[in-house]
């Protein structure tokens, strides 16, 4: 005990005194920790400290007006950071500036041709970086939260442009865009993560979970059930009160539809381990998964403020949008059913293509499907009935008859698309044939007439 003594006592240089400092603290603290409370305890909110550095934390003193200097940089730094992230980070924002300058021709000229073409360039960034925002926010609430949230902020920009075109007595485009994005989810988004997954783990085979695809199936044959009856009832010339039975088959069907939706979300969050959780852990217990290293890069109040933001100004470039597409259809020669079930689509889906790509390529095929065949589940039991049910309170006959031509569309394709999903693999074939089928569907609506589009009034 005395050599020890002995030992440790002479040593009087800088080295000496530092290892003598670092052993002090190691013994005054629990497995090896500081006990010191301002070391461990972070006075900023989770988040916000994420990004603050290490010199961050040393500077922090123990002076009230050094901790305020701090916190005053910290924030101007976040706001910055932030700006730089968002919107300078991602080259399709050099599309951003189109929205603006759709209202300025709107307002100068009244060229409905660009306004249309300039808008939907300028809402295209706008959506992917609303799904950018949506999963940042994902890394605070969870993979089944986060799985919902994808699903239904990426679908805000086509229930904000139903709702505009809804409002301005276009039900039929409201129909047809709809139903274009359940499309294009079904065949086109989930065709490329397919496709894009496929390629890059062309070695081995994706899997994902069979029971979560198979309940979203199930989901979207009860919407085709829901869209179908109305369409039979009309063209069957079936009904009790002609015009007036198949309006409220479809108000009815819509109540029933949104319960049904409301019940899967009640399952889905309470039975998180069999739909979303169980490939991630299982990805974690081959020691596969790489969503360890991942971490978020702004905090949980910087993505609902930019959700807030992204999803504003999409409402507004919304309106400029829907109502140019008339004038755009007679400009371009582009029949109203196309731009409706095409274009509008893909670019109210840009958020879900970037999504679904992305974890496809990481081998996280079970968010893409979440993303792709969430989203087409919730348009087709959510947003559609909730759109029925808003033309019911502002007045306009929104009915789920989608004609028998887009309906038997929409019935093919969840049949296509079952059988796809039906082995619960993916591999860059089954990705290319979903493709193929989307450009039959494309070419199939680009030499269709819609009866109905002559009755739609001139915004």
């Amino acid at each position: 005990m005395e050599s020890r003594v002995e030992v440790k006592q002479p040593t009087l240089n800088t080295s000496g005194f530092s290892d003598d400092l670092s052993e002090t603290r190691k013994m005054n603290s629990s497995n090896g920790r500081p006990t010191n409370k301002f070391e461990d305890q972070v006075p900023f909110s989770p988040e916000i400290a994420y990004h603050q550095p290490e010199s961050t934390m040393a500077a922090r003193g123990s002076h009230p007006g050094e901790s305020l200097t701090v916190r005053s940089e910290t924030l101007g730094g976040i706001i910055y950071r932030s700006i730089r992230l968002v919107v300078f980070s991602n080259r399709l924002n050099l599309l951003m500036p189109f929205g603006p300058l759709a209202i300025l021709v709107q307002k100068l000229t009244g060229h409905h041709g660009w306004v249309f073409g300039l808008s939907l360039l300028g809402i295209m960034p706008l959506a992917e970086r609303l799904g950018y925002a949506t999963e940042q926010l994902a890394f605070y609430t969870g993979d089944t939260v986060g799985g919902l949230l994808n699903a239904t902020f990426g679908n805000a920009t086509e229930l904000i442009i139903s709702l505009y075109a809804l409002k301005s007595g276009l039900t039929r485009v409201v129909q047809l865009s709809l139903l274009g994005s359940i499309l294009s989810n079904m065949l086109l988004v989930l065709g490329c993560a397919f496709l894009s997954g496929g390629i890059v783990f062309s070695k081995k085979e994706q899997v994902f979970n069979k029971a979560a695809a198979t309940v979203n199936s199930g989901l979207l044959l009860m919407a085709v059930m829901g869209l179908l009856f109305p369409a039979v009832l009309h063209y069957t010339r079936t009904e009790v009160h002609f015009g007036k039975s198949e309006l409220a088959l479809s108000r009815f069907s819509s109540c029933v539809m949104l319960v049904a939706y409301a019940a899967y979300l009640f399952f889905q969050l309470r039975n998180q381990s069999g739909l979303y959780i169980s490939a991630n852990e299982e990805e974690r217990e081959t020691g596969d998964n790489s969503n360890d290293d991942e971490s978020p890069e702004i905090s949980k109040w910087e993505s609902i403020i930019w959700l807030s933001v992204m999803t504003a100004w999409i409402s507004i470039l919304s309106e400029y949008l829907v109502g140019a597409i008339e004038g755009a259809s007679n400009s371009w020669n582009i029949p109203v059913t196309f731009i409706s079930v095409i274009l509008l689509p893909l670019v109210g889906n840009a958020a879900e293509h970037a999504s679904a790509i992305m974890f496809a390529m990481k081998d996280k095929l079970d968010i893409s499907l979440g993303v792709a065949i969430g989203s087409s589940t919730q348009i087709s039991m959510f947003v559609i009935p909730f759109c029925v049910v808003m033309g019911w309170i502002m007045g306009q006959p929104l009915d789920l008859n989608f004609q028998l031509f887009e309906t038997a569309a929409l019935f093919l394709t969840v049949i296509v698309v079952a059988f796809m999903l039906q082995e619960g693999t993916a591999n860059y074939f089954k990705g290319v044939m979903l493709v193929l089928c989307y450009l039959i569907v494309a070419a199939s609506f680009y030499v269709h007439v819609d009866s109905n589009s002559e009755d739609q009034p001139v915004p």
